[in-house]
């Protein structure tokens, strides 16, 4: 998945290009969609770092063979991104989970 691809399904889902972090916590790896987006005028990332960092969260979640499950999470959640709560999807990596958790 590309960073442009990742920024699109979120634009489409939520109307803006919200800030996304890959979190680990015991035993399980999520991507948060942040309630932070590039629009903001205090948004801390020029449009290429956005997108790099796009790209790079993009790279992983296609590593991890997980984009699929993003794009399905996204488009069926009733949830949205807001002040202090981000939208959390956890990422089932199945048997390659190990090689995630160092």
């Amino acid at each position: 998945m590309t960073g442009q691809e990742l920024r699109e399904t979120i634009v489409t889902k939520w109307g803006y290009s919200y800030d996304v972090q890959m979190r680990k916590a015991p035993n399980k790896i999520y991507l948060q969609v942040m309630w932070k987006y590039q629009e903001q005028a205090s948004f801390p990332l020029s449009e290429a770092e956005y997108l790099a960092h796009l790209d790079t969260v993009g790279s992983y979640l296609a590593a991890m063979g997980s984009v699929a499950q993003v794009q399905k999470f996204i488009a069926a959640t009733t949830e949205k991104p807001r002040l202090g709560k981000a939208v959390s999807i956890l990422l089932d990596l199945g048997d390659r989970a190990s090689e995630w958790m160092l």
